[in-house]
């Protein structure tokens, strides 16, 4: 399944092909909600000595996001807004070239060199923020698995202080300290994440395989940020 994996080719029919190939496969991701197993076959798909990072993948694993965002439940709106529209923003651009926006390096480096990459609609501004919304996934989820005394607040608080703090101002984060006081108990969260027909066992399998997956890749894209100096984008 290399359509994953798109480098530019010369010759238009090859071109044309990869293109209709992930078009198919993002069709795939907008007809039903995307699962943990979908994000962890899109991650499985990347070679570890490859520098590309697959933007079909950075996106499905996105849309998972909003998964865990939606049962932390309506207090996490603010953040919710902002994956949504940082999703939506960079799914368009690849969309409308499937093969050209494969990869997330690319877009950078495109967006870079025409001077654009630090404007507030940029595909790099949201692949910036939805970098740091994965961040505060992974720590909220190991923190769940690893410390079972904490209560969810404590747990969001913490990945927040973590992930997200540091590159908020003061009506974000003012924004965020009200919004996390109101989380869910620990129990129900399990139980709406669980939904019908998992058990926590498998849960916790699938957690620890799709962090295990994305955290290499999320290393990347930190030092390619960095690289383009984008790293250091502040929100008010």
């Amino acid at each position: 399944m290399k359509e994953l994996q798109v480098m530019k080719r010369k010759g238009g029919e090859q071109d044309e092909e990869e293109a209709s190939r992930l078009k198919k496969k993002w069709v795939q991701l907008e007809k039903g909600t995307p699962d943990i197993r979908f994000a962890i076959e899109e991650l499985s798909l990347a070679k570890p000595d490859d520098k590309r990072i697959s933007t079909l993948a950075f996106l499905s694993v996105s849309s998972l996001l909003l998964q865990v965002i939606d049962k932390i439940g309506p207090t996490m709106a603010v953040l919710r807004r902002d994956v949504q529209s940082n999703i939506e923003r960079l799914q368009q651009s690849y969309i409308s070239n499937p093969s050209a926006y494969s990869d997330l390096v690319e877009i950078l480096k495109k967006e870079a060199d025409e001077g654009k990459a630090r404007k507030g609609e940029s595909c790099s501004r949201a692949i910036v923020w939805l970098t740091r919304s994965m961040d505060f996934s992974i720590a909220f989820v190991e923190g769940l698995e690893n410390d079972p005394e904490s209560s969810l607040e404590q747990l969001v608080e913490e990945a927040y202080k973590v992930a997200l703090k540091p590159w908020h101002g003061w009506i974000s984060s003012a924004a965020y300290k009200v919004a996390i006081k109101l989380v869910p108990d620990r129990e129900t969260f399990v139980n709406l994440v669980l939904g019908h027909g998992q058990d926590r066992t498998t849960l916790k399998g699938d957690i620890q395989s799709l962090v295990s997956l994305l955290q290499p890749v999320l290393n990347e894209i930190h030092t390619v940020l960095e690289s383009f100096r984008l790293n250091q984008l502040k929100s008010a």
